[in-house]
């Protein structure tokens, strides 16, 4: 039998609690992601092909694209709080923990502080670097603003935003002149690998966002938001979601076929049971998915696809040798 005495939190337990109500927040796992997939990029891609150690670059970069992509987590969270109740209950860090006042001025201190990191990274040769974060920044607001409740321009510009990851990186090692294909071999090869990647970012995460709007389709609607379940049923998304993986899949296909000539042979294993049998396996469950648990495990999954292709750059560190 209990005596009835509340003892209260320490100041300790309150600091530990709101440290990780904060990193909760800003989506550590996720940003965790956005340093490997730039670290990949930059280590597997970049120094293989051009032989170079361009570091101080390559942390302001990372500096850059994880402070703004905190801000457009947190200001994601300050608009969707009451969505969030609905469709996430258990993961409601501002009820729970967060003062909103606090919340908006991390964002705006964090979007500062990724802009001027970028300006620090390029510097104003590349002006338009630095301008195109700006615009991220707007475009992370407007999105949780407006962009994510109109029908499908959410999901694009999400999609965008993941390729830009990898991009960026690109567009800061190289030139408006080289990216053209006018710098010789090794820029072309740059190229076609940085365009690559962030096609497969684009095409997955399009395919994620339309699984994660059938999840959240409950609360979506309760607010007044225009997903594409909501507007046109759960049916014609998953028949807009099928496509994509099909294209995708084919794409995945003959790339290995492509790769073969290389014989990468152990890309084209690591690819095949990694990539290609889990898009397999989403393709098939999505048929079947009714249940926000479905459609909640079919996110993750691909997610975890998004995690093994973003990695596959590695062969590109063994392998890197077109002939």
């Amino acid at each position: 039998m209990g005596t009835g005495i509340i003892i209260p939190a320490s100041p300790q337990d309150k600091c530990m609690k709101l440290i990780r109500a904060f990193f909760k927040l800003i989506r550590w796992p996720n940003l965790v992601f956005i340093i490997l997939t730039q670290l990949l990029f930059y280590f597997c891609v970049f120094q293989p092909l051009y032989g170079s150690n361009d570091l101080r670059t390559l942390v302001w970069l990372i500096s850059a694209s994880v402070l703004i992509a905190a801000a457009g987590y947190i200001i994601n969270d300050y608009f969707d709080l009451n969505i969030d109740q609905i469709n996430k209950p258990q993961e409601n860090v501002f009820v729970r923990s967060v003062n909103r006042r606090w919340a908006i001025l991390w964002h705006f201190l964090f979007s500062f502080m990724g802009i001027l990191a970028t300006a620090l990274a390029v510097g104003l040769t590349k002006w338009y670097l630095i301008a195109a974060n700006i615009f991220v920044v707007l475009l992370l607001w407007f999105y949780s603003t407006s962009f994510k409740k109109q029908l499908l321009i959410g999901n694009i510009v999400i999609s965008i935003l993941t390729a830009w990851t990898v991009l960026i990186l690109f567009f800061a090692f190289t030139t408006p002149y080289d990216a053209l294909g006018s710098g010789g071999d090794t820029a072309v090869k740059f190229f076609r690998v940085a365009f690559l990647y962030a096609g497969f970012a684009f095409v997955i995460s399009l395919i994620r966002e339309a699984i994660k709007d059938m999840q959240d389709i409950e609360g979506d609607a309760r607010y007044g938001c225009k997903t594409l379940p909501i507007v046109s049923g759960v049916r014609t998304t998953k028949i807009y979601t099928i496509v994509w993986l099909v294209v995708l899949l084919g794409s995945m296909i003959i790339l290995q076929l492509y790769v073969l000539m290389f014989k990468w042979w152990l890309a084209v294993i690591y690819n095949s049971i990694f990539i290609i049998v889990p898009l397999v396996y989403v393709l098939f469950k999505l048929s079947k998915a009714q249940s926000s648990n479905d459609f909640a495990f079919l996110s993750r999954l691909t997610k975890f696809i998004m995690f093994t292709g973003i990695a596959s750059m590695i062969f590109f560190r063994i392998y890197f040798n077109y002939g």
